[in-house]
C-alpha cells in the first residue's frame, strides 16, 4: 500500500509544484512591474487546477507539450492545466431529446418483435398437443380405440417437438447483437409463413374435426403428426435462409476510415445492406486500430502554420507604389510553401528519433522492474505463507520505477488518453499473475491495438448511423456505396462483386519430361 501511495504522490506532486512555481513567478513579475503601473488596478486571471476522478495517466493535450520539448522536459518544464466552461444551446437540448425518443422507439420495437415471436412460437408448440387432447376432452366416449399405433405416434410426436424446440431455441432465441434500422426481411417472412400455416391447420381442424366430432382418433393423431413434420421442414428452410445462404462469399467490400485512410477488405455473401453494415462494424472493432484524434493534430497545426504564412496584398489599389515589393513578398510566400516538404521531413525524422529513444528507455525500465519482481519472488518464497505479497501489491511496488518512462513514451506517441493509471496497474498485476515477460507487458503500449482492447469509455465510436442511397433492406450489389457515421469519423464501404473465374485444364504428357543424355566417347586429358 505504501508503494501505491508513493505512486499517487508522484503524479499529484506535479500539479502542486506547477501551481506554487507559477504563482511565485507571477508575484515576482508583478513586483518588478509595479513601479511602472500608475493606478495599480491591474486585473489578474485565476487558474483552477482540477483533477477528474477517472483521469488518464497523462493529460489530454499532448500536442502542445510535444512542440519544442527536450529530453529533460520533466525536470525543467512547469505545466499548467485549466478548466474550460461549456455551454449548451436549445438545439443541443432538442437533439438530446430526439436521441432519447429514438432510443425509446428502438427499445419498443425490439421488445415488440420479441413478444410477437415468443407468442407465435408458443402457439406453434401448443397446437399439435391441442389437436391430440381436444377430442379426448370433448367427445372421449365416441372415439374409436387406437391402441398401440397411437401410443407409438405419441412418442414420435414428443421427440419431434423436443427436437423442434431445441432447434428453435438455437436459431431464433439468441441475444441480439445490434439494433438494426429496419426489420430482417427473411425473418419476418418466416414468421408470416408460420402464422399462415398454423392458421390454415386450425381452420381445417375446426371445420372438419371439431364441428363434425370425428370419431377416427387415429386419423386425428396422424393429422397432428403431419403438422409437426411440416414445422420441421419450415425450420430447415429457416436455417437455409438465415444461416447457410450468406456463407458463400459473393462480394468483396473495402472499408476506409475517413480520418486517417486506414482500410481493410472483407468477403461477404448474400446480405442486405444493414446486415452487411453490422458485419463491417463487428470486424472494425476487431481489425482496425483504435481511433486516435491526437495523431491528426500535428497535420492540422502544420496546415494552419502554412496558411498563416500566406498573405494577400492589394497591388491594384489607387496610389499604391509598392506593387513590386508586394509581388516579391508573394513570391517569397510561394517559395516558403514549396519548401514545406522539408519541414515535414525533418519534423517526422525528429519525432521518430524521439520515439525510438523513449521506447528504449521504457524497455530498459520495464526489464529492470521485472527483474526486481523476480528477486522479490525469491525472497517471498523464504517467508511465511501469511507474509507473501499478492500480485496487486507487487505491481504497486514496481510501478513507480517504470512510471516516468511509460509516461513520456505515451505522451510522445499520443496514447495517454487510452491508458489510466488504474488500467496499467491491472494489466501489470495480470502479467505478474500469469508469469508473463516484459515484452508481453509492453505489447499493449508499444503498438496501438484494436478498439476492443481498450475500455468502452475510451471509445470514440459507440453509436453509428447508416447512410445509403439504396434501401437498407435491399441486397448487396456491385458498385453499392454506403457510409457508417459516428461522432468523429465515418467508415466508407465500397462493394465489389467477386468476378466469375474460368479455370481450364491443360494436359501434359508424362513422356514429354524424359530426355536422353549422350556422352562423347573421347574425353580430353
Amino acid at each position: 500500500m505504501s508503494a501505491a501511495m508513493d505512486t499517487e504522490s508522484t503524479y499529484s506532486g506535479y500539479s502542486h509544484y506547477s501551481g506554487h512555481s507559477k504563482k511565485a513567478h507571477r508575484q515576482g513579475r508583478d513586483r518588478h512591474k509595479s513601479p511602472r503601473s500608475k493606478d495599480g488596478s491591474r486585473s489578474e486571471k485565476s487558474v483552477t487546477i482540477q483533477t477528474p476522478p477517472a483521469e488518464p495517466l497523462l493529460g489530454n493535450d499532448a500536442s502542445r507539450a510535444e512542440e519544442g520539448q527536450d529530453d529533460n522536459w520533466g525536470e525543467t518544464t512547469t505545466a499548467i492545466t485549466g478548466t474550460s466552461e461549456h455551454s449548451i444551446s436549445q438545439e443541443d437540448i432538442a437533439r438530446i431529446s430526439k436521441d432519447l425518443e429514438d432510443s425509446v422507439g428502438l427499445d419498443c420495437k425490439r421488445y415488440l418483435g420479441l413478444t410477437v415471436a415468443a407468442v407465435l412460437g408458443l402457439l406453434v408448440f401448443l397446437t399439435p398437443i391441442a389437436f391430440i387432447l381436444l377430442p379426448q376432452i370433448l367427445w372421449r366416449d365416441d372415439l374409436e380405440p387406437c391402441g398401440t399405433v397411437c401410443e407409438g405416434v405419441f412418442i414420435s410426436v414428443a421427440f419431434k417437438l423436443l427436437i423442434l424446440l431445441i432447434g428453435t431455441w438455437a436459431l431464433f432465441f439468441r441475444q441480439p447483437k445490434a439494433d438494426l434500422p429496419r426489420v430482417f426481411v427473411f425473418r419476418a417472412l418466416l414468421l408470416v409463413l408460420i402464422f399462415l400455416f398454423v392458421f390454415s391447420y386450425w381452420l381445417f381442424y375446426g371445420v372438419r374435426i371439431l364441428d363434425s366430432k370425428d370419431t377416427n382418433y387415429q386419423g386425428i393423431v396422424q393429422y397432428a403428426v403431419s403438422l409437426v413434420d411440416a414445422l420441421l421442414f419450415i425450420h430447415y428452410l429457416a436455417i437455409v435462409l438465415l444461416e447457410l445462404r450468406q456463407l458463400q462469399p459473393v462480394f468483396t467490400v473495402k472499408v476506409v476510415r475517413s480520418t486517417d485512410g486506414e482500410s481493410r477488405y472483407y468477403s461477404l455473401g448474400h446480405l442486405s445492406i444493414q446486415r452487411a453494415a453490422l458485419v463491417v462494424l463487428e470486424n472494425y472493432y476487431r481489425d482496425f486500430t483504435v481511433y486516435n484524434p491526437a495523431l491528426l493534430t500535428a497535420s492540422k497545426s502544420r496546415a494552419a502554420k502554412h496558411m498563416a504564412g500566406l498573405k494577400v496584398y492589394n497591388v491594384d489599389g489607387p496610389g499604391n507604389n509598392a506593387s513590386g515589393q508586394s509581388r516579391a513578398m508573394i513570391a517569397a510566400a510561394a517559395r516558403r510553401r514549396d519548401s514545406s516538404h522539408n519541414e515535414l521531413y525533418y519534423e517526422e525524422a525528429d519525432h521518430e528519433r524521439r520515439v525510438r529513444k523513449r521506447r528504449a528507455r521504457l524497455v530498459v525500465a520495464v526489464e529492470e522492474a521485472f527483474t526486481h519482481i523476480k528477486r522479490l519472488q525469491a525472497e517471498e518464497q523464504q517467508k511465511a505463507p501469511g507474509e507473501m505479497m499478492d500480485p496487486r501489491e507487487a505491481a504497486q511496488a514496481i510501478f513507480p520505477s517504470m512510471a516516468r518512462a511509460l509516461q513520456k513514451y505515451l505522451r510522445t506517441t499520443r496514447q495517454q488518453q487510452y491508458h489510466s493509471m488504474e488500467s496499467i496497474l491491472q494489466h501489470l498485476s495480470f502479467c505478474i499473475t500469469n508469469n508473463m515477460t516484459p515484452k508481453a507487458f509492453l505489447e499493449r503500449y508499444l503498438n496501438p491495438g484494436p478498439t476492443l482492447q481498450y475500455d468502452r469509455d475510451r471509445w470514440f465510436s459507440k453509436q453509428w448511423t447508416l447512410v445509403s442511397e439504396e434501401a437498407v433492406t435491399s441486397g448487396l450489389q456491385d458498385g453499392v456505396v454506403f457510409v457508417l457515421k459516428c461522432l468523429d469519423f465515418s467508415l466508407v464501404v465500397n462493394v465489389k462483386k467477386i468476378p466469375f473465374i474460368k479455370l481450364s485444364e491443360e494436359f501434359i504428357d508424362p513422356k514429354s519430361h524424359k530426355f536422353v543424355l549422350r556422352l562423347q566417347s573421347e574425353t580430353s586429358v
